[in-house]
Order: structure tokens, then sequence, then C-alpha cells
């Protein structure tokens, strides 16, 4: 027989949760049941804690943003604007904080058999800030900017596999495959395909503030310094939402984000430098929340720019870095090392045979004789990359010395360094969020079609064998096979690719005592997925 006083204090718990009684009137009975008052506080307070309340206004001082940031979710480069994409707005699907995916303006999906076309079932009475209702018509305008051949969308490779987007009903959207792709619906969960609204014949205006869908209006936006928010009062998502207004702060420089958190000038600060984080959980009005994702930090070394197309230096450089010397010196052992592959075992399908590639001078300087060069090879670094990142360019340039190899430090400014630096020069610091999956993974940023391709390796043998192996592991149903794909196409990545992945870097990021969340904070993103403004409250 269950314990009737334990059920008792269940439902009256329950109760008070939904706010069916006031924190008087549940201790009051919770004390007529026998429960000792110092217990009956602790669960009043720990109920109240953990129910969402309405109000207040979130400052958010992000390690993010650059004055060519714009509102064009297409366009996003940087952990700024996805925060302002997810703040402002929804999309087909999201990863939920237990890491799950599911449904979002679409209440469900489902594929045909060979998985080539997929079905999107959208939301009824949806409505886009500027009152207009979501429809199919949306969806695949909204898709429409990321493809073709002149769009600018930095994810046009994760849907040149779409042949046709069609609708079947106002609130029904199939999406038509080149080949199946059990992974599909992953995808369209990506911050770049922000569902806006249509003009009716279309046509998407991407710089309008008012034409998303999520729990926030964008108010004043100002790139590279702060994006200012609204609650939208006529959001859909229940229990979401919670602050009146929010406050995306860019504040690039680790010193000034670690200031304006312990000044309480902000609410909350994210990419928390390592060597900080031991001064900052001592302060008693804040607390460090500290989650292991998929976050890497890599020194990609682009093929189209001399010296990086010759294989023997690209070994030599990745056997000239002391990885573990990284780890214990820049991330302080919140984090593990990289085996220059984006990938790792939080992902289906990983191959764990793979050897860790670990300093070995001989090795490099073994590689860098046969590459014939000679001379300084320029690394650039910023901060704005990632906290420590010019403290890790110089222990580089220390341990390649030993090898022979001569690097030189190229210290770029925080500003501008994402347009300017990121993607067009040689050899640079860089940081990835990941992404769940392989395949998406992949197709963000090392297949050929990809504008975010960073290390520009497409031409090889190794990289043409690689991209045929992701389109077939996409298709592939049979998992074993997909692993014996993907299991080929890691090792190819490890020994002919252009991206040093040094560091597989935890998430932390500090807050005010006073705010709450969930049980499950989630780690696709940090910022809990870049959502803690739908997500979070003051307690």
């Amino acid at each position: 027989m269950r314990d009737m006083k334990k059920v008792f204090v269940e439902n009256q718990k329950e109760k008070f949760e939904k706010g069916g009684m006031s924190r008087r009137q549940f201790i009051t009975s919770m004390v007529a049941a026998g429960v000792a008052m110092p217990t009956v506080l602790g669960m009043a307070d720990s109920v109240l804690a953990a129910t969402p309340k309405k109000g207040g206004k979130l400052r958010h001082a992000t390690g993010y943003g650059g004055t060519t940031d714009t509102i064009d979710p297409s366009t996003s480069t940087n952990g700024f604007t996805q925060n302002v994409i997810y703040t402002r707005g929804n999309h087909l699907t999201e990863v939920g904080q237990d890491g799950k995916l599911r449904g979002e303006l679409a209440e469900s999906f489902e594929p045909d058999q060979e998985a080539k076309n997929w079905a999107f079932n959208l939301r009824k009475d949806v409505t886009f800030h500027n009152g207009k209702t979501l429809t199919a018509d949306d969806v695949i305008a909204t898709f429409n900017i990321h493809r073709g051949e002149d769009t600018k969308s930095a994810a046009k490779g994760l849907v040149t596999a779409v042949k046709d987007i069609k609708k079947d009903g106002d609130n029904r959207v199939i999406f038509e495959l080149e080949d199946g792709n059990s992974d599909f619906p992953f995808i369209v969960s990506d911050y770049h395909f922000m569902i806006m609204a249509s003009d009716g014949s279309g046509n998407v205006d991407v710089t309008a503030k008012d034409n998303s869908t999520g729990g926030y209006a964008l108010g004043n936006h100002e790139s590279g310094v702060r994006a200012s928010f609204k609650r939208n009062p006529n959001y859909w998502k229940e229990n979401s939402a919670h602050f009146d207004e929010v406050e995306i702060l860019s504040v690039v420089d680790p010193t000034a984000r670690q200031s304006a958190m312990l000044n309480g000038d902000v609410d909350i600060a994210d990419s928390i430098d390592p060597k900080t984080v031991g001064l900052m959980a001592r302060v008693p009005t804040v607390e460090i929340l500290e989650t292991t994702g998929t976050q890497h930090y890599t020194f990609p070394m682009r093929l189209d720019v001399e010296p990086f197309g010759n294989l023997d230096l690209r070994l030599a450089l990745k056997y000239a870095i002391d990885r573990d010397e990284l780890v214990e010196k820049i991330l302080l052992g919140h984090g593990v090392a990289g085996n220059d592959i984006p990938v790792n075992g939080s992902m289906p399908f990983f191959n764990d045979s793979i050897a860790q590639r670990t300093y070995d001078p001989e090795k490099a300087a073994e590689h860098y004789k046969k590459s014939g060069h000679s001379g300084p090879i320029q690394l650039s670094v910023a901060d704005a990359a990632f906290a420590g990142a010019v403290d890790a360019g110089q222990l580089i340039a220390a341990s390649a010395k030993k090898a022979g190899i001569e690097i030189e430090l190229v210290r770029e400014p925080n500003d501008g360094y994402w347009s300017n630096v990121w993607n067009k020069k040689g050899w640079c610091a860089c940081y990835w969020g990941g992404r769940p999956t392989q395949d998406w993974m992949y197709s963000s940023a090392y297949t050929a079609d990809n504008t975010w391709n960073d290390t520009a390796w497409r031409d090889t043998p190794a990289a043409k064998r690689f991209n045929e192996l992701v389109v077939s592991a996409r298709a592939e149903t049979d998992e074993a096979e997909r692993g014996v794909l993907y299991g080929e196409a890691q090792q190819l990545l490890h020994d002919d690719g252009g991206a040093i992945v040094a560091m597989w870097a935890n998430y932390i990021m500090a807050h005010s005592k006073k705010l709450a969340h969930g049980p499950d904070v989630a780690a696709n993103w940090e910022n809990d997925g870049n959502k803690i403004s739908e997500r979070w409250w003051f307690a």
C-alpha cells in the first residue's frame, strides 16, 4: 500500500507548484500533516525556485559579436547573432534541454520509407510579430533563401540535397531530397533556418525586425554592441519566455565580461575564461555552470593559401602541437585533447579506433623537412576566437620551435575577426559549437559545397572521397554500414584534412544566483542551447 502521507505531500507540492495555493497555505497543510517546520520551509523554497515566474529584465553579456553583424539569419556567423535568432524566432524543430530532437513550429514530422521525402505538419494559429499567421508558404519562402547558386547563406551546404519544397495545404510542407537522409529533421533546426514571414509572393524581407514568431520581439539592434527585446504577449509556446525584457550585450573581451558579471552589471556572462572560474566561484552572488558538449577549438589551415596545400606541412604542424599542454594551460582541465576530427563520442557512429595524435617533435621535424618549406609560418589569433586563443598561439609557437618550425604569431583585433580573418587568412584560431550529428557537422564546415569550409579542403583525392562518403552515409539505412562509412570519413579528415582540432572545451558560464532554470541544461550550444531567454527566469 502506498504511503498516504507521502501521497498527500506530493499532491500538495503539485498544487503549490501550479499556483493552486499560497506559500502560507502550503506550509500550514504540511505542518498539519506532521512534517517538521525546517523541512517544510526548505520544501517551499525549493518549489518556489523551480516554478517559473514572469518579469524582470535579463542582461546577458556574450563573448561574441562584431560590427558587421546583421539580423539576417542566413548570414549569422557567431554566438551573438545565433543568440539573437533563438531569442526572436523559431524553427521547424529544436533540440530540447534533454538533448533530444522535438518539433517546434512543426508539431510533427515523418519520412517516407526511404527518408527521401519529409513531411512537416505545422502548428496552427502561430502568428508572427507583425500579426501574420504562419503558413506553409512562409516555410517554403524561408528555405528558398538558402537555396540556389546566388545565395549568400552560410547554410547553403545543408540544403543542397533538397530537390524541391512544396506544400500540401496551408499547414503541411514536404521536402523532397536527392537521396534519403535520416538526419534531416536535425538539419532544419539549424539556427540559420529561422522561419520568417513571406509577403505572399514568395519573398522574405530578411532585414525586417517583426518577421519572426519567437518569445521576444526585437527592438533596438546595434551591430557588435547590443540587441534589446520585449516579451511577445502572444507567444504560442506555453510556459516559456518569462522575462519582460532581454538585452544581449557583445562583450568580446574576457576580462570586461568577468567585470560586468562581478559588478552586477549583467545577470549572465558566457564563455568564461577557465583561469577565472575559481575566482568567480567564490563570489556569493555568482554561480558557475559548466556543461560538456560538442564545442571544440580549432586552428584551420586553408589548403588554397600557401604553404598549407602541402600535406607534409599540414602533418608537421599537427604533430608540432602539444594538445595536452593546451588542455592543461588554456582550459585548465575543463576539456579534453582533440584528434583533428570535429566529432566525438557524443555523436552516433563515432569511430573510436583512430589513434590519438600526440605531440611528437621528431615526426613534426621529419614531415617539415619533407615539405621543403623554410621560413616563418603565420598564425593569426585573437581572443575573439575563444578565451585564451592568444596564449594558445604562444604555446603552439613554443612547441613547434622544438621541431625546428618557426611560427610567427599575428595578433588580430577582436573586432572584425570573423569577417576579416576567419575563413580568409591561411591559418587562424577558431571555435565551433559543434552539431549533434556527424552529417550536420560535416555539412556545416567540411563538405565541398559549403562556404564555411574554412580549410578549403575540397580537391585532394581524400577530400573527394570524403564527400562521396558523406552523401552515401546520409542515405544509408543499415546502421552497421553507416558506421563503416563514417569511420572512413573520420580517418580521411584525420590524415589529410586541414583542420587542427586541438581541444574539446566545456561550456562555462557565470550567472546570478537570482536566475533559475529547469533540471536539464542543453549542451548542443552554450547558454542552454542559446535559449536562456526562453527557458530561464528570475526566482
